[in-house]
């Protein structure tokens, strides 16, 4: 299964249970559940039924545009980057960023510096050198 055929699978999943809940709502009012259960007076109460339809409505387009945000988010972290070997460029639609830019463009997230702890081992061991060298010379 493709990565869109899983996507709409969940989306239309979502969309079916919202559905279920909205027929759910209009069947306990049609059926008078809240007569038989709290001994609600018996008529059919329109408002009642329409302000839960409209909740529902307004939690399902929440969720639905939530989820499909976040499915499209996934499915771009989840496709391969194309890093330049010497640079570390990135290649993006026949255009190449910085590793700074491309965050920064894409994801809506600042970048920063630092050195991991095997760099900062080379480069403690390799100024120590330098340092051994300068030393030695004079």
């Amino acid at each position: 299964m493709n990565a869109e055929v899983s996507s709409a699978t969940i989306l239309r999943r979502e969309n079916l249970g919202f559905a279920l809940i909205l027929l759910i709502n209009w069947v306990a009012e049609i059926i008078r559940l809240p007569h038989l259960l709290y001994g609600d007076p018996i008529e059919f109460n329109w408002f009642r039924v329409l302000l839960r339809s409209v909740v529902i409505i307004g939690v399902w387009a929440w969720v639905y545009f939530t989820t499909r945000g976040l499915i499209k988010r996934l499915h771009r972290l989840e496709e391969f980057m194309l890093v330049c070997s010497w640079c570390r460029k990135v290649g993006q639609e026949g255009e190449w960023l910085t590793m700074e830019q491309y965050f920064g463009s894409n994801f809506d997230t600042q970048t920063s510096h630092g050195i991991c702890p095997e760099c900062s081992q080379q480069a403690r061991e390799r100024l120590a050198r330098q340092i051994d060298e300068a030393a030695a010379k004079d």
